[in-house]
């Protein structure tokens, strides 16, 4: 579950971003946005007391959580230790980084959080979309931020959005997120609507007859650009880094080139285990789906496993794999993509098909580019030897890459 202490209340104003929005499902000064001592302790007992596994993971999102300010996350260790049960809490937050000070990391350092930080490469890249509300650049701030994380020696990882200008560098997005630190590195593309259909039907679960072709925004990454941008990456990674920097990307398809389950539901079969609770503790279904439509209830009046294995969400999530067009049930590739995101399948396949996702060209493009080498990967795999024998490997074959 993505949790939001402050809902979409944050101190940047990202041009692309897609949960600033959210503010207008609960209207209002954005310090009313918060969320309180009872809804926080019903959602760690219930997520504790829900989880059947040793370790329970917390994952802190927004908008900024930081907003929320040191004495919410004081509580939330409080709270995690009281209702522990015996078990491994874990914690992982993403910001933006701005907000980070000595204190602020020495906190994380303490208590052993994942960090997540949002940057988007170099400044002409992370500036040209991730500014203040005055329309100043985030960067500065954002890399002093950063920088605190190394001096304190705090586990993080990078999240860099690709969007139609930093679609254009990927080798200087990357070097650049090497050169920061990052060994952890995540790249989410932008596709945004200029609308949004609302869903009809009583059952009110994803349904592919409202998919229709739509226009896209500005800042919506092209699809075989961003399948160039991926291809670009991945042969410089091929060669020099694997074994030593991640991209989640890269894992994924190699999880499911080898038939083990991904780390992120966007290349799964199935989907609708990562719920988001909101700051008043209302549950949806998606972090991608806050809308009335999705909202499965409260915490405060049903249990968060009540919630999230109702027949609605457990609807949701079979969506994902049962209203797949034919078009992609007939794809080479199916295995490795599954259909990617559903927010995403928002074109239209040859036939004339609705529910086709919108990146397909491009993560075709970069399937069949790689697929050689997740092939050789997954075989040292299953030999019980490290894939990184793949770089000698991509260096000698033929034709080079």
């Amino acid at each position: 579950m993505l949790a939001k202490p402050v809902g979409s209340t944050c101190n940047l104003k990202c041009t692309y971003c897609y949960y600033l929005e959210k503010e207008n499902l609960y209207p209002g000064q954005a310090s009313l946005r918060q969320m309180d001592d009872r809804v926080l302790e019903d959602f760690i007992a219930q997520t504790i007391y829900s989880t059947r596994e040793r370790v329970v993971l917390f994952a802190w999102h927004g908008g900024e959580p930081l907003l929320r300010g040191f004495g919410f996350f004081n509580k939330v260790l409080q709270l995690q230790k009281k209702h522990g049960a015996g078990k491994l809490i874990e914690n992982s937050l993403q910001t933006n980084g701005t907000l980070l000070t000595n204190e602020w990391c020495r906190f994380f350092s303490d208590h052993q959080f994942l960090i997540g930080i949002s940057v988007d490469g170099p400044v002409h890249c992370h500036d040209h979309y991730r500014k203040y509300s005055n329309g100043e650049g985030s960067f500065a701030g954002c890399m002093k931020g950063l920088n605190l994380l190394i001096q304190h020696k705090v586990e993080f990882n990078t999240l860099s959005v690709v969007n139609d200008y930093t679609v254009q560098f990927p080798l200087e997005i990357y070097n650049f997120l090497k050169n920061a630190g990052s060994r952890f590195m995540q790249f989410l593309p932008v596709v945004e609507r200029t609308d949004r259909c609302a869903l009809t039907g009583a059952d009110k679960h994803f349904d592919s007859r409202t998919l229709i072709p739509v226009s896209v925004t500005s800042h919506t990454v092209d699809p075989d650009t961003y399948g160039n941008f991926l291809i670009t990456l991945f042969n410089d990674w091929v060669k020099k880094d694997v074994g030593e920097c991640f991209v989640l990307t890269f894992d994924c398809v190699l999880a499911n080139w080898m038939g083990v389950p991904p780390p992120v539901c966007v290349s799964a079969e199935t989907c609708g285990n990562a719920g988001v609770v909101e700051f008043n503790g209302d549950v949806y279904s998606c972090d991608h789906f806050v809308f009335p439509e999705y909202r499965l209830g409260n915490i405060r009046e049903k249990s968060l496993l009540t919630l999230m294995n109702s027949e609605i969400q457990r609807r949701f999530g079979r969506y994902k794999k049962d209203g797949l067009p034919a078009y992609c049930r007939r794809c080479e590739f199916l295995k490795l993509c599954n259909g990617e995101c559903p927010k995403n399948r928002i074109s239209i396949t040859p036939s004339g098909e609705p529910g086709l996702n919108y990146l397909c060209s491009g993560l075709k493009k970069f399937y069949r580019h790689t697929r050689p080498f997740f092939d050789f990967m997954a075989n040292e795999l299953r030999h019980k030897r490290p894939p990184s024998n793949v770089k000698q490997w991509a260096l000698t074959r033929r034709p080079a890459i």
